[in-house]
């Protein structure tokens, strides 16, 4: 049997976007609390996520969301990981503002736990691409995307996204605004 590039290569992205995966859920967790979600993405709902970016981008006139709506586009997958916001239950801890936990939750406060707890995990995930020699970049502009699609759980409240690429030439790198 013989396997083409590009054909292995997209394996190897879909098999990197896995161990990704894993990284998130394995990254040290505040309290030992694990409220991360992540998803993979191809196809038809990753072309959606990039057609969300672009409305984005026309609504708030931010041109940088069109130009990595066209990073999706490039993409073999794009690896979403995002945090649930769910308050830690602690006295006094005071890390989002607010005093306690139970101030926080009424207020619709973020959980500091939670906001490091993703950047933890966000940071294991992209290192696997490293590993790999698989092309990627954390964007943000993907998780608002995400968000406002309604992909995760309601309880997600801030999500990043990974754009994994194999080819000649980085997509990410000499990006310019549209």
């Amino acid at each position: 049997m013989i396997y083409r590039s590009d054909e292995a290569e997209k394996k190897a992205a879909l098999h990197t976007a896995e161990l990704m995966a894993a990284a998130a859920r394995t990254a040290p967790k505040g309290c030992g609390v694990d409220e991360i979600e992540t998803l993979i993405l191809d196809g038809a709902e990753k072309d959606a996520l990039a057609d969300e970016m672009r409305k984005i981008a026309g609504e708030n006139g931010t041109p940088f969301f069109e130009r990595d709506a066209g990073n999706i586009d490039s993409c073999h997958y794009v690896v979403l990981i995002g945090v649930r916001n769910l308050p830690r239950g602690l006295k006094d801890c005071g890390l989002c503002g607010l005093g306690d936990c139970g101030s926080a939750a009424k207020a619709g406060a973020r959980c500091a736990f939670g906001i490091t707890d993703l950047g933890i995990a966000v940071g294991s995930a992209a290192s696997v691409t490293m590993d790999h020699r698989v092309d990627n970049r954390i964007l943000f502009t993907a998780g608002k995307g995400a968000a406002r699609l309604g992909l995760f759980s309601e309880k997600v409240k801030i999500s990043y996204g990974i754009g994994l690429s194999i080819s000649g030439k980085n997509v990410f790198f000499d990006r310019a605004l549209p």
